[in-house]
């Protein structure tokens, strides 16, 4: 692989050579991790001019429609958008339909977008363990608003805030009450939240649920000089809405410029993600250590069966690890 001619590829727009780039980071084998990792180096000073947005909710709450309607207003509007689709895997047979393309048709039609769906895999948090990468080359590749739509499990899904500008919470009316509203997670991270399928016969309780939502925000963050994040209504099926939805993501970002804060959110979104990488590859390194990986199958058998504990387990795989590393050549 040419990686030189890859990256050249990717900054000229080249769609294929923006998959292929995708791929490539996104594999786990050595040897790729090292190609990507010079990819990146070349790809960095190409980076950091888009406008990132992070989408969660709830499974449902209408994501990757919304994501659609909302992509192809803003190529009407001159924009080039860039979405990373991260699809649940199964945790039996590790497959995922990566069916979000499906929901997206007329954003995967046009030259001006690039949708790509990727597998969670282990990773947790609602994203996939190459996102970071995927948005960077994206990056390079001059779409200038990258959009994350993550898989949807639920309040823990917090990962992605820290891969973004501005987080997105997209919910639906009947989600909860103030008491749910309230609850310690991803509320309090969204930076702007609406509640979508405002349309028909659900635009009425759609403005209901965006009044509680409203209510459990002030008691989340009280006080008078507190930023709380705008709740709208919107309908990705219509469109209503879904301008005043951007126009909050754009005075969102626009009040972290202009304090000083989206600078130091991407330095320290960047240190979490050295942290990250480090956190991979040691799980990586720990699994393919001989001494693991000859008895890996022997130690799972004892701990399913109760011979040994989970903790004794950990224990034994961390020493054997500890050992290869001391072990000469």
């Amino acid at each position: 692989l040419d990686v030189a001619a890859l990256a050249a590829g990717v900054r000229e727009g080249s769609r294929a050579a923006i998959a292929r780039a995708i791929t490539l980071v996104e594999s786990s084998r050595p040897d790729h991790r090292v190609l990507a990792s010079e990819l990146l180096a070349e790809l960095a000073p190409h980076t950091g001019g888009s406008v990132r947005v992070g989408i969660t909710g709830v499974p449902g709450a209408g994501k990757s429609t919304f994501i659609n309607a909302l992509g192809v207003r803003l190529i009407a509007r001159g924009s080039r958008v860039g979405v990373v689709a991260v699809d649940p895997s199964s945790r039996r047979t590790g497959g995922s339909i990566l069916g979000d393309r499906t929901r997206m048709g007329e954003l995967t039609q046009s030259e001006q977008a690039f949708v790509r769906p990727s597998p969670s895999g282990r990773q947790l948090g609602g994203v996939a363990r190459a996102t970071r990468e995927s948005m960077l080359i994206l990056e390079a590749g001059g779409f200038d608003v990258l959009i994350v739509e993550t898989v949807g499990v639920g309040q823990n899904e917090i990962a992605v805030s820290e891969m973004v500008d501005t987080f997105v919470l997209l919910t639906l009316a009947g989600a909860g009450d103030q008491l749910q509203g309230i609850k310690r997670g991803i509320l309090e991270l969204a930076d702007v939240i609406a509640v979508n399928k405002a349309d028909g016969d659900g635009e009425s309780r759609a403005r209901v649920a965006a009044r509680d939502l409203m209510g459990a925000m002030r008691l989340l963050l009280p006080g008078k000089d507190v930023r709380r994040p705008p709740v709208l209504t919107c309908s990705a099926l219509t469109g209503a809405g879904l301008d005043e939805v951007w126009e909050a993501v754009l005075e969102h970002r626009s009040h972290l410029r202009m304090g000083g804060s989206l600078a130091a959110r991407r330095a320290q979104q960047q240190q979490d993600w050295m942290w990250a990488m480090v956190d991979a590859h040691l799980e990586d390194a720990v699994r393919e250590t001989p001494s693991v990986r000859e008895r890996r199958a022997s130690l799972e058998a004892d701990v399913r069966e109760g011979r040994l504990t989970a903790v004794e387990g950990a224990d034994r795989i961390v020493r054997w690890y500890a050992q290869d590393l001391q072990r000469p050549g």
